[in-house]
């Protein structure tokens, strides 16, 4: 039984730093992030032609293409006002790949959060709620480092940082464009900058709950 209670131990302490970042992720694409972060002051214009409203409406789409809402055909058949398509193949080749990977990391969440849970029942029917807790404290607080490194790289040299993201996930240089391609101008180099920072941020909010909220209820369950 003791053994069963650390491997359960374990399994949160290993798997709730991966659950709180790509909780983050999922909270950065939804419809709000996109929304206030073109209308920051200091988000740089687009010097082609994009207005904010034009950045709202082509990045909310892509981010339905992301979470695949949207299908190949209907995203590739888009086109702006001037008759151009919104993506070129190139850009449409690294969108699919970008698309395929944020399928994997949605999958990969559910199943980290159904995992948790089952963690969680486990501990509750062995009565390990109190020491559960202990691990859950120590899965955020390993997730306080992570980010923290994080961010110190993203002040330090962030295009060092995107530039290795893109090279272990992406083959060559398909993730290159001209500064002209609507992929950049939509989505410019500040807003991955951004987006890292409030996947930062937002973790590190949902990591406090975790560690704050739940400590007086696995105590309280542990004592009954």
């Amino acid at each position: 039984m003791k053994r069963i209670c650390k491997v359960l131990r374990f399994i949160s302490i290993a798997t709730l730093p991966l659950l709180i970042i790509l909780t983050a992720i999922r909270v950065a694409l939804l419809p709000v992030f996109v929304t206030i972060e073109y209308q920051m002051p200091s988000f740089p214009p687009d010097p082609y032609g994009f207005t904010t409203a034009d950045r709202l409406e082509w990045s909310k789409y892509s981010i339905d293409y992301l979470l695949g809402k949207i299908s190949d055909e209907e995203i590739s058949s888009q086109s702006l006002e001037d008759g151009s398509a919104l993506f070129n193949k190139r850009e449409m080749k690294h969108m699919q790949d970008v698309r395929d990977l944020t399928q994997i990391v949605l999958v990969v969440w559910r199943c980290l959060i159904i995992l948790l849970i089952a963690v969680l029942i486990m501990s509750l029917q062995l009565n390990d709620l109190d020491t559960m807790g202990f691990a859950y404290r120590r899965g955020v607080v390993t997730t306080f480092l992570i980010i923290a490194i994080i961010l110190v790289f993203v002040a330090l040299n962030f295009n060092l940082i995107f530039t290795k993201f893109h090279e272990v996930f992406f083959e060559g240089d398909t993730w290159l464009f001209y500064m002209s391609d609507n992929l950049i101008r939509l989505f410019p180099l500040q807003f991955w900058r951004d987006i890292f920072i409030f996947i930062g941020i937002t973790s590190v909010l949902f990591g406090a709950a975790i560690y704050t909220l739940p400590s007086s209820f696995f105590s309280k369950k542990a004592r009954r």
